[in-house]
C-alpha cells in the first residue's frame, strides 16, 4: 500500500488565515474565487502560489464556508470601523474608492 501524506494549505496565525508558508492571505484567494476567477487565473494573479496551493485554499474555503464567510464579514466590519486618513486628506479620491467598492460588491 502506498502512503500519501496529508497536506495542509491554509494556516491561522496572527489572527488571520494565510496560504500556508506564504504571505498571501486566504482572503485574497477567496475574494478572487467569489468574483468568478478560475483557480488558474488566481494562480496567474498570485505567481508566488502554485496551482495546487490555490486549489487547496479554495477547497479549505468550501469545506469551511460558513466560518470563513463569518470571518471575512468581521474583517470587513472592523475595516469599516477604522478611521480612514484618506477620507480627510483626499475626500474626492476616498469617495471614488468607496464607489468602486460598492460597485464591486453589487456586481
Amino acid at each position: 500500500m502506498i502512503s500519501v501524506a496529508n497536506k495542509s494549505y491554509v494556516e491561522y496565525k496572527n489572527n488571520a488565515y494565510w496560504v500556508q508558508g506564504t504571505r498571501i492571505s486566504l482572503d485574497s484567494v477567496v475574494y478572487a474565487f467569489r468574483n468568478g476567477q478560475s483557480p488558474e487565473s488566481i494562480a496567474k494573479d498570485f505567481p508566488l502560489l502554485t496551482l495546487e496551493q490555490v486549489y487547496g485554499s479554495i477547497t479549505f474555503y468550501l469545506a469551511n464556508r460558513g466560518e470563513i464567510d463569518t470571518y471575512l464579514a468581521l474583517e470587513e466590519a472592523e475595516f469599516e470601523a477604522m478611521p480612514q486618513p484618506l477620507e480627510s486628506t483626499d475626500p474626492e479620491l476616498y469617495n471614488k474608492l468607496i464607489a468602486a467598492r460598492v460597485r464591486k460588491t453589487a456586481g
